[in-house]
């Protein structure tokens, strides 16, 4: 081998001693610093380098702001001992200046500690694992009811932000005081890489800048950057480094571009990023998990399993839906009894425990619906195609079947794995219809006839037992075929027919939690939806209460039971407003394991047990249950991690979190959608409902658009109004006009471009008016010129 084509080797190592052997043994050895800003083709890599050493990167000022993090010997003494508390940071979305800490373990007294100020803040990051030192009572602080942006160019206006932090200590009574604290040192960092855009520098030709996330909660990040230039106006993604105690902001670098604000695209990536929504696509090691196309139902797949093909089934669901997870049959017995039947995908045949299909199902949790995109759980050949029940295929899966008497009070149940043959995907209006219709009398109609009447009858049972009928104002978006923008906006009907479905689905979610929780008393994963605590149903109470109403709310059925009655024949809105507000005070249900819990109870659907079964190509936690209802009926076989109650508690764990970021996607989804709406729109004026009032805004509900905002009485630049509060009413009284919760405003909407990461839509007061504080509304202020020229390009 000739010398020229001999590799050389180099090493990189940011290990001081390790270079310096190297060196001496005469390999040639960079820090990673070095090496990369050796690379003079590729200058922009320098821009990808973390920032390491803290003491390099002191702020000339040098001045010290922050105290010292104890070191983590120290924090777990003063956890031992009780000096110190540990939690979980959580950074307020509303002022900068703000902070929880939820604390881990038993303390149940002490579960929320207030942090009030930069330096009680002392670098902690949203989300961190943090040590806590409680201050004396006498420097307890309240949760401030100020809403503050961190709106500082200067780093260094530390003195200014003490002024602020003045407003917090507004006077209050000692009863609004929270156990208050000071984090002294940082056990897990949980920092993650963040989307937002570069505040590029007043000052020409600085490479150091300012990076502003999109999350509210995360403080911005000095980043060093060749390219500010090209950065402006683009979303980024930027990663934390280390925050030395001189510095007011975090160091940080630059990581990847994504693209053009306010881009669909763009901001849909942005939106799955900081909602940490896994959404690349399937690899090829979990696309090898997939059966071999042409597909068939062998004579193997029948094995321990119903051929039921020849039932009369059908689905059930909302136009456009290609992932049907469930269908449904009912025929009358020769003994006069009804059958029911309701028919699952099984999913878990096709995904077997452990493999790398099974994993990436699991750490996805859910399907997330957005507007114009669903990132799937599992690859589209199943949840689209095999998995899918469309009509006149045959299809696996997993039937709970029950013999029920005309009063649907259930005789018998039992659980099959099966193979059936749907005769029908119908939409909730095609199954109305045919339900309504005089002159149909066909199978797949007679069969949805016999489910819709035993469906009124288990609705009306579990209404009686106390379950709730909540409401949330839910919106879909019509989109234009070519651009894809939303062109309008309606609220979503539900027909008896969705109500038909969500019954049966209940009730086998129900059945199945039974029969697993009987056979496996220790690691059956269970769906529980804890009572919320009576102060969470304050705000109801007394909002019921200024429009003389009594709601009362120390049982769920007493809740159920006020809704019901609480009617008002001159505003017949008011009912649908107080299911709005009720659904605000509920707690979040989620997944358990049955041996690590012992309050197994549904609140929202009376029901002492419950479980998921009924949506496996779109929750993985369906797909446990399958697999535990199989082991239990002797239908496939069991594995070590399906009986580890550790194991599923932190399964659950994961799935908790996915459900959660999931709907945080979808709504943040919606709002962009509703941005692009009212973009094209231009400036309209609604009707709204007071659902809050605040100590300087009112936040309202628009039917129409099932959006919610907030209208602001106190604006930059402008003469302050006379503002009175009382928390007690609650009410608010601008100058001479007070607002209740529940009445009915006049607001004009727009939207807000003045800050391209925060575009938002921006109400503001037309009725009652208010000297000063309503607007006329007129549209001739409006900017009609950019949806013009579209539509005129569009014409040619």
């Amino acid at each position: 081998m000739s010398a020229e084509n001999e590799l050389q080797v180099i090493l990189i190592t940011n290990d001081r001693k390790n270079k310096e052997k190297a060196i001496e043994e005469g390999i040639p050895a960079f820090t990673c610093e070095e090496y990369v800003k050796s690379l003079t083709a590729n200058p922009e890599l320098i821009d990808r380098l973390a920032c390491l050493s803290e003491e390099g990167n002191e702020i000339e000022s040098g001045k010290i702001i922050f105290s010292e993090h104890l070191p983590l010997s120290k924090l777990q003494q003063g956890i031992k001992s009780g000096t110190y508390l540990q939690g979980t940071f959580r950074a307020s979305r509303e002022n900068y200046l703000e902070a929880t800490v939820w604390v881990h373990g038993d303390a149940e007294e002490n579960k929320e500690i207030i942090l009030q100020g930069l330096k009680n803040l002392n670098r902690a990051i949203h989300e961190d694992i943090v040590a806590v030192e409680l201050l004396p009572k006498n420097q307890w602080v309240a949760p401030s009811s100020v809403v503050l942006q961190d709106e500082g160019q200067n780093e260094d206006d530390v003195e200014k932000e003490e002024e602020t932090e003045r407003i917090l200590k507004t006077a209050v009574n000692e009863k609004m005081l929270k156990p208050t604290g000071r984090v002294v040192g940082i056990i897990k960092r949980n920092w993650r890489p963040y989307c937002g855009m570069l505040s590029k520098s007043d000052i020409k030709e600085s490479r150091r800048h300012l990076f502003t996330p999109a999350e509210k909660r995360i403080p911005r990040i000095r980043i060093e950057t060749r390219q500010a230039s090209a950065l402006e106006g683009r979303r980024i993604i930027v990663a934390i480094d280390g925050w030395p105690r001189n510095s007011r902001y975090p160091n940080g670098h630059f990581v990847k571009n994504l693209g053009e604000v306010g881009d669909k695209e763009t901001e849909t990536e942005v939106l799955l990023l900081e909602h940490d929504v896994p959404h690349q696509p399937f690899s090829q090691a979990v696309l090898s998990f997939l059966p071999k196309m042409p597909w068939s139902i062998t004579e193997s797949d029948m094995k321990n399993r119903e051929d039921l093909r020849h039932l009369c089934v059908c689905s059930v669901d909302p136009p456009g839906c290609t992932d049907i997870d469930d269908a449904l049959h009912c025929r009358e017995l020769e003994n006069g009894n009804l059958e029911v039947g309701v028919h699952i995908a099984d999913v878990s045949h096709f995904i077997r425990p452990g493999n790398a299909l099974d994993q990436e199902s699991a750490r996805r949790g859910t399907t997330v619906y957005l507007c114009e995109k669903r990132i799937d759980m599992v690859p589209e050949l199943l949840s689209s195609n095999l998995c899918s029940l469309r009509c006149n295929v045959d299809r696996l899966a997993f039937s709970c079947i029950w013999e029920m008497n005309h009063n649907a009070e259930i005789l018998k149940t039992r659980f099959t794995k099966s193979a059936i043959n749907s005769k029908a995907s119908l939409t909730y209006a095609e199954a109305q219809m045919r339900i309504d219709s005089a002159t149909m009398n066909d199978d797949i109609t007679i069969s949805l006839r016999g489910l819709n009447k035993l469906a009124k009858i288990l609705k009306k049972r579990r209404i009686e037992k106390g379950a709730l009928t909540l409401s949330s104002p839910e919106v879909r978006f019509h989109m234009d075929s070519e651009t894809h923008d939303p062109i309008d906006l309606q609220t979503k009907e539900l027909r008896e027919t969705n109500s038909m479905v969500e019954e049966f689905m209940l009730l086998a979610n129900i059945s199945v939690a039974k029969k697993i929780h009987e056979e496996f008393s220790e690691h059956a994963l269970l769906r529980k939806h804890p009572a919320p605590p009576p102060s969470n149903y304050e705000i109801l109470v007394k909002a019921a209460k200024s429009k003389n109403l009594e709601v009362k709310t120390d049982t769920a059925k007493a809740l159920a039971d006020s809704l019901d009655q609480a009617d008002s024949a001159t505003f017949p809105y008011l009912n649908t407003l107080l299911r709005i507000l009720a659904t605000r005070c509920m707690m979040q249900a989620v997944y358990f394991c049955s041996g690590m819990d012992n309050d197994f109870h549904h609140y929202g659907l009376a029901s002492p047990i419950y479980t998921h079964f009924t949506s496996p190509i779109r929750r993985y936690a369906d797909i446990i249950v399958h697999r535990l209802l199989a082991v239990a009926i002797g239908a496939d076989c069991t594995y070590p991690e399906l009986t580890d109650k550790h194991k599923l508690a932190d399964l659950c764990k994961n799935l908790n979190f996915r459900h959660k970021m999931a709907q945080y996607a979808q709504r943040a989804s919606v709002a962009f959608h509703t941005q692009l709406f009212f973009k094209s729109k231009g400036i309209v004026s609604e009707e709204a409902y007071i659902l809050f009032v605040k100590k300087n805004a009112i936040v309202v509900l628009i039917p129409k658009y099932g959006l919610e905002g907030t209208v602001f009485f106190e604006e930059k630049d402008k003469p302050k109004p006379r503002l009175i509060y009382d928390d007690e009413i609650p009410s608010l009284k601008i100058e001479n006009t007070v607002f209740h919760i529940f009445d009915k405003v006049k607001v004009k909407i727009m939207l807000d471009s003045s800050n391209l990461q925060h575009q938002k839509i921006r109400m503001s007061l037309v009725e009652p008016q208010i000297p000063g504080i309503s607007i006329p509304i007129n549209t001739s202020n409006m900017d009609i010129s950019e949806p013009e020229k579209k539509k005129k390009k569009l014409e040619k």
